[in-house]
């Protein structure tokens, strides 16, 4: 009986060519299943976001976007300083008024909206957010918009807005005006 020892096996060796195979394929494989969390994740997040109602001018059912003013006279102020207007929307219509895409004219100037003690994160310049709120009919949310000349140091008069992008098919767009004069 002739017994056979593992080193009289026939050895099965991986050429380079293989083994640059094996490691391009894995590192392949390994791209392609993140991508696919990565997807989904992204996916997830898209489908997060609030959905925005929309509403035809004729539509007899539709939320009315209302300010009580859309301007507002900050005075006299110094470049270190900081000021805030105040201003109210209100939904007239019988409809939730839905608030999104709010941002500022400059980077000095952010706008924070606070609908039912619940409040929003400053909205910029540049701004790209996926937050949204809602006004529910016969009610108001607070709008503040803060100017911070030191942020972009300026002198004399100026204005800066903060735009407010609403579900109402007459007010799509709503502006706010700060006008200060900075010694």
């Amino acid at each position: 009986m002739k017994y056979r020892y593992r080193q009289d096996l026939p050895k099965k060796s991986l050429s380079t060519d293989k083994i640059i195979f094996l490691i391009i394929g894995g590192l392949t494989f390994l791209a392609l299943v993140l991508i696919f969390i990565f997807s989904v994740s992204e996916q997830k997040q898209i489908n997060g976001a609030v959905k925005i109602a929309s509403y035809n001018t004729n539509d007899q059912a539709k939320p009315e976007a209302a300010a009580d003013s859309t301007f507002s006279d900050l005075g006299s102020m110094k470049v270190n300083e900081e000021k805030a207007a105040q201003f109210t929307i209100e939904n007239k219509g019988n409809k939730p008024l839905q608030l999104f895409k709010v941002s500022s004219s400059c980077g000095c100037t952010v706008g924070i909206i606070t609908i039912d003690g619940n409040i929003s994160p400053e909205f910029g310049m540049h701004n790209n957010s996926n937050w949204s709120g809602e006004i529910l009919p016969g009610k108001t949310a607070s709008l503040s918009v803060i100017y911070r000349p030191y942020i972009m140091p300026v002198k004399g008069p100026v204005t800066r807005d903060v735009f407010v992008t609403t579900n109402d098919p007459e007010n799509k767009l709503l502006t706010f005006t700060v006008k200060a004069d900075v010694e």
